[in-house]
C-alpha cells in the first residue's frame, strides 16, 4: 500500500478511537475521577507497550534521545491530557470541543517557525473549511448550553493543543527514527511517573467494591483503544505525513462522537451535520493538496 494512503488510514484510526472516547471516556468519569482515568490511562497503556515490546525485535534507544523522549512525553502525555483534563473541569463542553478545533491552525504556525513549512494559500483555505465544518457540527449537536464555560478553563484548553501541536512538529523525527512501540513504551513511563505523584490519594481513595463492570470496561476502552492503539496510530502517521495533515484528522473526533450519539438514538442526522461533515472531510482534503517545502524546494530546482 502507498505510504501516503496508510499514513492518512493510521490519522483516520488514531482520531475515530479518540472520538469514541468522548462518550465511553464520559461514562467512566461518573464513577471515577478524572485525575484516576488519566493515570489509569497512563499507567495501563505503558504496561500494554512495554508487555507487547516483549515480542518485538529489541530496539536500543541512544541514551542522548532519552531526554528528548521525556520531552516528547511532556508535551504529548502530560501537558495535552492534563491540562486539557484541568481545563474540561473548569469549562463547559461545548467550549472545549470548540476550542480544539484550533489544532490545525496551531500546528501550522508551528510547522512554518520550527519545520519552515510553507503557508500556502490552499492549507489556510482548507484548515479554514475544515474549521468551519467541525464548529456548525459541534453547535449543531448542543441541545442545550449551560453558560458554565470559563476563559481560565478555555485557555487551558488551547494550552493543551498548543502542547500537542509541538509535539507533532518538534519531535517528528523520533518518530521517523524509532517504532512507536519503542518510543510510546519510555513515553507512557514518564507519563505515569508524573502522574503518580498528583493521583495516589484519587486512586486509594476509589471503592472498588462499588465500581460498575460497566466503568471498568469503559477505562479498559480509554487505556487499550483510546492509549495503546491509538498512539500506535497517530505516531505512524506522525512519521509518514506532515504535521499539518495529521492534526486535520482531529476534525473527525466531532464526526465520531455525533455518530454515535445517533446510533445509540441520542441525536438525529440532519442536513447541517450532512454539510458539517462534508467540509471537515473537503477541508483534510484540500489540506493533503497543499504544496509541501519539499515540493517547493523540487519545482526550484526544476525552474
Amino acid at each position: 500500500m502507498n505510504k501516503n494512503i496508510q499514513g492518512h488510514l493510521f490519522a483516520l484510526t488514531a482520531n475515530i478511537l479518540w472520538g469514541l472516547m468522548a462518550p465511553v471516556g464520559k461514562s467512566a468519569l461518573v464513577e471515577f475521577s478524572a485525575l484516576s482515568v488519566t493515570t489509569f490511562r497512563m499507567v495501563g497503556a505503558a504496561a500494554c507497550f512495554w508487555l507487547f515490546s516483549l515480542f518485538c525485535k529489541r530496539e536500543q534507544v541512544d541514551h542522548r534521545d532519552m531526554l528528548k523522549i521525556f520531552f516528547a512525553a511532556l508535551f504529548a502525555l502530560v501537558f495535552n491530557q492534563g491540562v486539557y483534563i484541568f481545563g474540561l473541569s473548569m469549562t463547559s463542553p461545548i467550549d472545549a470541543s470548540i476550542v480544539t478545533t484550533t489544532l490545525p491552525i496551531v500546528t501550522m504556525i508551528v510547522a512554518a517557525l520550527y519545520l519552515k513549512e510553507p503557508v500556502t494559500n490552499k492549507k489556510v483555505l482548507g484548515i479554514f473549511i475544515g474549521a468551519m465544518g467541525a464548529f456548525i457540527l459541534i453547535m449543531s449537536s448542543q441541545t442545550t448550553d449551560n453558560n458554565n464555560g470559563s476563559i481560565i478553563g478555555d485557555l487551558l484548553c488551547l494550552v493543551a493543543q498548543i502542547s500537542f501541536s509541538i509535539y507533532l512538529t518538534v519531535f517528528k523525527g523520533l518518530s521517523q527514527k524509532y517504532s512507536p512501540i519503542t518510543l510510546n513504551k519510555w513515553m507512557f513511563v514518564y507519563a505515569s511517573m508524573c502522574y503518580i505523584p498528583f493521583s495516589y490519594h484519587d486512586v486509594a481513595a476509589i471503592q472498588w467494591s462499588g465500581i460498575s463492570t460497566a466503568a471498568l470496561l469503559q477505562v479498559g476502552y480509554v487505556v487499550v483503544g483510546g492509549s495503546f492503539i491509538a498512539y500506535i496510530c497517530i505516531m505512524n502517521a506522525q512519521r509518514l505525513l506532515r504535521p499539518t495533515v495529521v492534526s486535520m484528522y482531529n476534525y473527525m473526533q466531532p464526526i465520531v462522537a455525533s455518530t454515535v450519539a445517533i446510533v445509540l438514538g441520542m441525536g438525529i442526522f440532519n442536513l447541517e451535520k450532512g454539510i458539517a461533515i462534508a467540509l471537515v472531510f473537503l477541508g483534510v482534503y484540500i489540506v493533503t493538496q497543499s504544496k509541501s517545502r519539499k515540493d517547493l524546494e523540487k519545482e526550484g530546482k526544476a525552474v
